[in-house]
């Protein structure tokens, strides 16, 4: 089967090009046929997704529109595998070479701002369907910018996406969330499909059964003789972009009530950077400075050396998300390396994140801080209930693998190669 990947740019520049840095490959080494379109080649300082040798790449930037559209048309493609493209107009050409099948990573065509949040009076997932009742909602609830026109550009856009999701033979995601988004936005039901995802890690010994015996801060035992001994603390780490809608806010403001609860310092590590990152450290230093036993860092973005050894030295994992994550892969990563977690129930996080198995979850509409805190006291308050979320993080995330996700993939090319 000849396999044509479509995404907007050749370079690993977020999460949708790391899935296809992993999944171009594995086509290829099942005996299918994959080549690669894109819209451009940038930016130059990022990595490009890695083909196989002998795999055809197409940049319609370098070859110019008409030309990469013809080499595609002239590769005769079974299948058209896309995912995200800037251009309705592109698009549309490239649903008339073969069928398609698209891959929902996120809100495409489904919110003018793409967020499918509401910052103002607070911050809480929207349910809306998307239409022209969303512009009432824009500036009131701040869903974007202050910019009329590019409120009204951008819903022009999502309007487009929408309607061209309809041409598309099946409409794949990842999580419970996004199929019930598209079906509650009119796709057809029978062509709308959950796919188990995959996770990524680049140590596969971390993977090992028992990673509780090689962490010394971890509670095991009787818990009373344990504190008197070794007067323990409990590492939380957070890892992703520092921004609004991530929630960081809101997990520093836990952090007093979660040591006065558990009774235990606290050693919070943040991993990652963005736009707030300023100001949550400005937080940081006040909570900080406030609470004796909490302790404070900020790391920047990690490698995954380093992120590996964060993994094996942290207790849990909190995902405070304020927004609908799509998925939020970050927590089947950390279910690898046996670190459960607290989040917010928001967006696809049900998904995998199931209380009192790898986790638990704080109520999501609204978050507050007071829901955060009972999560993570959950997770961390009886060592037994912690050793079993443990286990329970490994045996989730061991489901997210790629074997499944290419199985239900292929499944699903091969009923569009059928009906066609």
């Amino acid at each position: 089967m000849r396999i044509a990947v479509v995404n907007w740019s050749r370079r690993r520049v977020g999460g949708v090009e790391t899935y296809l840095d992993g999944v171009i490959p594995e086509m290829h080494r099942r005996g299918l046929s994959p080549a690669f379109w894109s819209e451009v080649d940038v930016p130059a300082n990022r990595e490009q997704i890695g083909l196989p040798e002998g795999v055809p790449a197409w940049c319609a930037s370098e070859l110019g529109t008409d030309k990469a559209l013809a080499a595609l048309r002239d590769w005769k493609p079974n299948l058209i595998y896309v995912h995200k493209i800037d251009r309705p107009a592109i698009e549309a050409k490239l649903l008339k070479i073969a069928p398609a099948v698209f891959f929902a990573h996120d809100y495409y065509g489904t919110c003018i701002s793409g967020a499918k949040t509401f910052k103002n009076p607070i911050v809480m997932p929207c349910n809306r369907r998307f239409g022209w009742q969303c512009l009432l909602h824009y500036f009131p609830h701040r869903c974007g910018g202050w910019s009329p026109l590019t409120m009204l550009k951008l819903y022009r856009l999502q309007s487009k996406r929408l309607r061209m999701l309809h041409k598309y033979r099946a409409i794949v995601t990842h999580s419970d969330h996004l199929q019930a988004e598209y079906i509650n936005h009119g796709l057809d039901a029978s062509h709308v499909y959950n796919l188990s995802y995959y996770a990524h890690t680049a140590d596969k010994e971390l993977q090992r059964s028992d990673v509780l015996s090689s962490l010394p801060n971890s509670i095991v035992g009787n818990n009373s003789s344990y504190l008197e001994e070794t007067k323990p603390y409990f590492r939380l780490l957070f890892v992703g972009r520092m921004d609004l809608l991530k929630g960081g806010r809101i997990f520093l403001e836990s952090l007093p009530r979660v040591k006065a609860q558990l009774g235990l310092p606290l050693r919070v590590t943040f991993a990652g950077d963005g736009p707030d990152r300023q100001a949550w450290e400005r937080q940081a230093a006040r909570v900080q400075a406030e609470n004796e036993g909490l302790s404070i860092e900020f790391i920047g973005w990690a490698n995954a050396t380093r992120l590996n050894s964060l993994w094996a030295t942290c207790d849990l994992l909190v995902v405070p998300s304020l927004w609908p994550e799509p998925f939020g892969l970050v927590g089947v990563e950390a279910g690898l390396h046996k670190v459960p977690v607290a989040a917010f129930s928001v967006g696809g996080i049900p998904t995998w994140l199931i209380n009192g198995v790898n986790g638990y979850l704080a109520p999501g509409n609204p978050p507050t801080p007071a829901g955060l805190t009972e999560a993570i006291v959950k997770c961390l308050k009886d060592p037994v209930i912690h050793t079993h979320l443990r286990h329970g993080a490994l045996t989730i995330a061991q489901r997210f693998n790629i074997n499944n996700h290419m199985i239900a993939l292929l499944d699903i090319f091969n009923q569009v190669m059928v009906s066609n």
